[in-house]
């Protein structure tokens, strides 16, 4: 009888279409559910593509690790937004979206058995990864208010701990690391000689004067450092799968190989469209910041009457705030009632490692700021209902 890998029986499925399909089965449903912005890319964008068909060349496979103009676009970016320069000790990897940087991280610097370090909650395709590449993700808590603590990372390094992940702006809890903080943990990853793995996919979007940190900007980083980036959130790029990385010049020749066995080169298309996006700049995104930071203070206003129910640690950066409901109920149980009872969608916090208790992401990016004042209020609603019941 043929049966799958156990490798990859041992692998999450992705929650996202589960939600997704109980969304379909419910007409009218709100989602609350998916981290993706309101808006689609720049005009500038969008004018790249005639220049792409222009040329014939641009059918045919180009650079493994991304073209010359984009990957001198992202060089100028990185310096200038940053503070990380581009030099012999590490380079440029333009990817097919930050989720393929993080795998080819992970190939590259590990071997079967080998752990990384994630904190909880983590962002459940990290995790995945991991599993799929033989690799033993060890979980780390964060605090109360979903900070890192630096001091129970470095208790959990074994002889085996290939890399320690970050995700700051976070996903799923919002939540922005300090300075100081990134700071401490990659310290100790060079002390310890391994890997600071940092996911920035949200650098934009932070609030309340909160000021993003690239742990690629520390003095002397290069080369026990990556970085992780992505068009995906800031320039409404998800479906165009294109994103970038900064590695360690040691790096370079494995995790082309890897890329040209998976995918060859990033689709040229998208490419060209990124370049495009990032002409138009930061400023795009900010531009737009400030009807999801509206959408956030909407939110946050609602959650906030129903302190009896859930706990919102503070959180100043991406889009979304990580729910701890005041009840026993299985999160997946909640999520499905939530649904069909109610008709919102949210994430249970289970498929971001958070085993002990009940919680809820709310994403609120994708919506227009009145339907996100009905889908949160379908939620408060809801919470009232089911759990005073």
């Amino acid at each position: 009888m043929q049966t799958e890998s156990y490798r990859m029986q041992a692998v999450q499925s992705p929650i996202i279409p589960v939600v997704a399909e109980l969304i379909r089965q419910c007409p009218g449903t709100i989602s609350l559910g998916q981290g993706v912005v309101y808006y689609g890319p720049p005009q500038e964008a969008i004018a790249q593509l005639p220049k792409f068909l222009s040329d014939c060349e641009n059918h045919k496979y180009k650079p493994v690790l991304g073209i010359a103009p984009l990957v001198d676009a992202i060089a100028a970016k990185l310096k200038a937004e940053n503070s990380i320069d581009i030099n012999t000790k590490n380079c440029i990897v333009v990817t097919a979206g930050s989720n393929m940087a993080f795998m080819n991280a992970v190939l590259a610097i590990t071997n079967p058995g080998d752990e990384i370090i994630l904190q909880t909650p983590y962002y459940f395709n990290h995790e995945m990864a991991i599993a799929m590449a033989s690799c033993r993700p060890v979980i780390v808590a964060t605090d109360e208010n979903y900070q890192l603590r630096p001091d129970a990372i470095r208790e959990a390094i074994t002889d085996k701990t290939r890399a320690v992940v970050t995700i700051s702006p976070n996903n799923p809890s919002g939540v922005v690391y300090p300075e100081e903080a990134l700071r401490e943990v990659n310290e100790i990853c060079r002390s310890k000689g391994i890997y600071h793995i940092n996911d920035e996919a949200y650098e934009y979007f932070t609030y309340n004067n909160v000021k993003h940190f690239s742990p690629g900007a520390i003095a002397s980083s290069s080369g026990h450092t990556i970085s992780l980036y992505t068009l995906s959130k800031a320039y409404g790029f998800a479906s165009w799968r294109i994103g970038y990385m900064v590695i360690p010049e040691h790096l370079r020749v494995s995790v082309n190989k890897i890329q040209d066995t998976i995918l060859i080169c990033p689709p040229v298309i998208s490419q060209y469209a990124a370049l495009g996006a990032l002409q138009a700049g930061v400023g795009y995104c900010r531009e737009k910041m400030s009807a999801i930071a509206s959408v956030r203070e909407t939110v946050l206003n609602e959650l906030n009457r129903i302190p009896d129910l859930c706990t919102i640690p503070p959180a100043d950066g991406a889009f979304y705030f990580l729910l701890k409901i005041n009840s026993k109920l299985d999160a997946m149980e909640l999520v499905e009632r939530l649904i069909r009872e109610h008709g919102v969608a949210v994430i249970p916090g289970t498929t971001f490692g958070m085993e002990d208790g009940c919680y809820l992401r709310v994403a609120y990016g994708a919506l227009e700021k009145d339907t996100a004042a009905e889908g949160i209020g379908r939620l408060v609603r809801g919470l009232q209902t089911i759990l005073k019941s």
